[in-house]
């Protein structure tokens, strides 16, 4: 079986350029020039200022006493609530997540998530596990790849693991209705990013991770689980909101994610909270090059700069490989 990484040279790049950060077409693997961020430390740079940002002026506010502390959109809470928080925003919108998703990205989500897909290229002989994917939205794109690229799934798999049980019943819903019900192609099961312990070391080939490391708790220990459970010549690929650096857009997408974001949830999904929560999370999610690094950190190899823009930096693909046994 040939790794990810020797297969995606092979990576389909016919993608509409009008979502992409950049005019000239090019894919992950592709080394790119080095982008310079010119800005102060923020709140995803300096880990001092991560003890909180008060939601009303954007301003830190220290953190709360008694143990450790996380954030919570621009709430500091402690660490011990986070994980129920999170879990009541997406059992709230767990229905409607694709709304969710086309409020968030104005639609664009789907042209981000087939452009992803066409990256990761996998083979039919790749095990994919999709973490926080419960809907099978990331899933059912990579079986309908597989068949369409490869014409059979052969021995293609997938494993979605998602820590919200409302999230996963959708995404069995959905695998009924495309009648992948009694087909060894996808397993869904109940599970922590942080702790995958029914994923067994050195297990899949590719493991991805669309719009949900940002509400882990734990970014650093989701990336080394992802590794732990790699097999060498594995690839990590992660989706995720990112930070417009433009001067002049990045203030507009600011106006549309704080005002517009949050009333469109009001009234598509009657839920105006959870939706300033969503926004409030990609703030507080480390802007690229600090990821970049992060996934470095874990163990994996990366290629150019780590990441590939789409649509100025709304969203950014994140990349590595694991070239070494554990």
């Amino acid at each position: 079986m040939r790794s990810l990484c020797q297969r995606v040279a092979r990576s389909d790049i016919s993608t509409p350029r009008f979502f992409r950060s950049s005019w000239v077409p090019h894919t992950i693997h592709k080394a790119a020039a080095p982008v310079t961020y010119p800005h102060p430390p923020t709140v995803h740079e300096n880990p001092e200022l991560l003890d909180g940002v008060s939601s009303s002026n954007g301003s830190p506010t220290p953190a709360a006493s008694g143990g450790p502390t996380t954030h919570f959109g621009f709430r500091t809470v402690p660490e011990s609530e986070k994980e129920s928080l999170v879990g009541k925003v997406f059992g709230s919108v767990a229905s409607s997540y694709d709304v969710m998703n086309d409020v968030m990205s104005a639609g664009i989500h789907r042209l981000w998530k087939d452009h992803y897909m066409r990256t990761l290229a996998p083979g039919p002989d790749t095990h994919l596990l999709d973490v926080a994917g419960g809907t099978g939205d990331i899933a059912f794109r990579f079986l309908d790849h597989v068949r369409s690229t490869h014409g059979t799934l052969g021995t293609a798999k997938v494993t979605v693991v998602d820590i919200n049980p409302a999230m996963l019943e959708v995404g069995k819903r959905r695998s009924i209705g495309l009648g992948y019900t009694g087909q060894d192609v996808i397993e869904f099961r109940e599970g922590n990013a942080e702790r995958l312990d029914s994923i067994p070391d050195a297990s899949v080939d590719a493991y991805t991770i669309a719009f949900g490391i940002r509400n882990c708790t734990h970014v650093d220990r989701v990336l080394a689980e992802a590794y732990r459970v790699l097999k060498p010549g594995g690839r990590l690929a992660v989706l995720e909101f990112s930070k417009v650096m433009n001067p002049i857009l990045g203030p507009l997408y600011d106006a549309y994610s704080f005002n517009v974001i949050p009333a469109m949830g009001d009234m598509v999904a009657g839920d105006r909270e959870s939706y300033a929560y969503l926004v409030e999370s990609i703030r507080k999610f480390p802007v690229q090059p600090v990821f970049a690094q992060m996934i470095k950190e874990a163990g994996f190899e990366v290629v150019g700069q780590g990441w590939e823009e789409l649509t100025f930096g709304v969203a950014s693909i994140h990349s590595g490989f694991k070239l070494k046994k554990a």
